[in-house]
C-alpha cells in the first residue's frame, strides 16, 4: 500500500491542507481540499504527476466534516462515481450543511449578543457555500471499522474532539498514522463547538472527548503520524505530554479569569482571547465553552442557568 501526501492551498488562516492518496485497489484519496479553483488545479496536476485522473479516484474518506477537508468531495464524486465515507456521526452534516439552527441555540445559552451571532452565521453560510458543496449521498463509518485494499487495510479510529465525529486512520501493519486534525504537530486543534450527537440540545463536551482520543491514539504506540496540516510527527509521546500540559495550563488560566459573580462563555471568551476578531472569535467562543465545560466536569467550576443563559461560577 502506498500512501502519497498530496498538499492543497486552502483560504483559510490554517494554511494548506495534507490530504492523502492511497494508490492501490480501489484508488482512494483522503480528504479533499477546499471547493476553490487553485485548490482542483492543484489536485489534478499532482493526480497527474502519479500518473492519475481525477476520474479514477473510487473512494473518498472524509476525516471530519470541515471545508477545508470535504470542500472537493462532491466534484470528484461527480467526476468519477467515487463512494464518499465518513463517520456515522457526521453523516449528515455532508448531506444537509446549511442547518444552524442548533448552533443558534448554543450561541444564545452562551451570551452572545443578537449582532454577533447574526455575523456568525452569515460568515459561515458564506463559507459553505463557497468551499463546499452538499454531498446527496454518503456511506457511514464507524469505530474500528477496517477500510480494505488490495495489498492491506486502514483501521477506522473514532477520535471525537475536534468535531464530533473526527477519525483517523491506522495501518497495522507498521503504526502509521493518518491524524487528520486530531493531532498537529505545531498547534493544538481547536475544540469546535457542536451539538452532542446523541442529544441534540446538549453541547457536545468536545474537550474532554478529544483528552480520551488522544489517550487512545497513544494506546496504538503510532511510531509515525501524517497530519493534515503541517509537519509529520514522529514522537508522539512528546507531543500527548504537551497537549495535557497545554491542556492544565489553559485551564488554569481560565480559573484564574472566572469572577466569583459568574460570567457566560462568551464574557469568557473575551477575557480570555481579548485580541479575537472575525472567525477567530467563534473559535475563542469554542475554545472558553470547551474549557468551561471541562472545569465543570472536573468539579472546578459549577453552571447556573439564568434565563436562557448558562453562567459559570468557581466551584
Amino acid at each position: 500500500m502506498k500512501i502519497q501526501k498530496i498538499t492543497l492551498p486552502t483560504p483559510f488562516y490554517i494554511g494548506p491542507i495534507n490530504t492523502y492518496l492511497i494508490e492501490d485497489d480501489p484508488l482512494t484519496i483522503i480528504d479533499t481540499g477546499p471547493k476553490t479553483e487553485e485548490a482542483l488545479a492543484s489536485l489534478r496536476l499532482q493526480l497527474l504527476r502519479r500518473g492519475h485522473r481525477l476520474e479514477d479516484i473510487k473512494r473518498i474518506i472524509i476525516t471530519h466534516t470541515h471545508e477545508d477537508h470535504y470542500g472537493l468531495a462532491n466534484t470528484i464524486r461527480r467526476a468519477s462515481g467515487a463512494e464518499v465515507y465518513i463517520h456515522s456521526w457526521e453523516a449528515r452534516r455532508l448531506t444537509s450543511p446549511d442547518d444552524y439552527h442548533i448552533q443558534r441555540r448554543f450561541m444564545q445559552r452562551a451570551g452572545v449578543p443578537p449582532e454577533i451571532i447574526e455575523a456568525f452565521e452569515a460568515g459561515y453560510r458564506m463559507v459553505i457555500s463557497k468551499y463546499a458543496d452538499a454531498i446527496p449521498e454518503v456511506k457511514p463509518l464507524n469505530d474500528d471499522e477496517e477500510m480494505v485494499f488490495s495489498t492491506g487495510s486502514l483501521r477506522v479510529i473514532h477520535t471525537p474532539g475536534h468535531t464530533p465525529g473526527s477519525i483517523c486512520l491506522f495501518r497495522e501493519s507498521n503504526r502509521l498514522l493518518l491524524t487528520a486534525d486530531t493531532v498537529l504537530k505545531r498547534i493544538t486543534p481547536n475544540p469546535v463547538m457542536n451539538a452532542d450527537p446523541f442529544d441534540q440540545t446538549r453541547r457536545f463536551q468536545s474537550l474532554s472527548e478529544y483528552l480520551c482520543s488522544l489517550a487512545r491514539l497513544r494506546n496504538l504506540a503510532p511510531t509515525h503520524a501524517m497530519t493534515g496540516h503541517g509537519e509529520d510527527i514522529t514522537d508522539y509521546e512528546e507531543l500527548f505530554n504537551r497537549m495535557l500540559k497545554k491542556t492544565r495550563e489553559r485551564q488554569l488560566s481560565l480559573l484564574s479569569l472566572l469572577p466569583k459573580q459568574g460570567a457566560t462563555a462568551w464574557e469568557m471568551a473575551e477575557r480570555m482571547f481579548p485580541d479575537a476578531e472575525g472567525v477567530h472569535l467563534f473559535l475563542a467562543l469554542s475554545e472558553a465553552s470547551a474549557n468551561l465545560d471541562l472545569a465543570v466536569a472536573d468539579g472546578k467550576a459549577r453552571v447556573e442557568q439564568r434565563m436562557e443563559m448558562e453562567v459559570f461560577f468557581p466551584a
